[in-house]
């Protein structure tokens, strides 16, 4: 699989956000394939890195006067075939939106042109002592330039 030509930020023209992870033998289980809950690690630096290249870490939400952080609220993983050790991942993360409360999510895990899991994400936004929040005004209007062009 060729990548999309990406931007700085690593964002294709579709808006899909595009990161690498390399298989090592600490995501593997005794069989030598990924062990399936590393799967949602590598959604998670994927979902933190399209953040963070859109201009929004966790750090900065953290530092705000109102600190806010994200909370997965649901998860849904697909798997299709298995990764193995030194095999070289895509995780593409595509930003679907805000409904409501609700940020959503969708990631594909690849290798080459294979698909191996894919991943529908909801997550809110949360006051730093774990209450439930509205989204922040201006970080859900920032976002919107971000939102997958498919």
């Amino acid at each position: 699989m060729t990548l999309p030509v990406l931007d700085a930020q690593n964002f294709d023209a579709a808006r899909q956000h595009w990161i690498a992870v390399r298989v090592y033998y600490e995501d593997t289980d005794f069989t030598g394939m990924v062990y399936h809950a590393n799967y949602l690690r590598f959604f998670e630096r994927g979902r933190s890195d399209h953040l963070r290249d859109a201009g929004i870490s966790h750090q900065s939400l953290l530092a705000r006067e109102d600190p806010a952080a994200f909370t997965l609220t649901n998860v849904s993983v697909t798997y299709r075939k298995p990764a193995k050790v030194d095999d070289l991942l895509h995780i593409r993360t595509r930003y679907l939106g805000m409904d409501g409360p609700r940020i959503r999510f969708s990631q594909t895990c690849l290798r080459g042109d294979e698909v191996l899991a894919e991943g529908e994400i909801t997550a809110v936004m949360i006051h730093a002592d774990g209450r439930l929040r509205r989204p922040i005004r201006e970080i859900s209007e920032h976002l919107e330039a971000y939102r997958w062009q498919g």
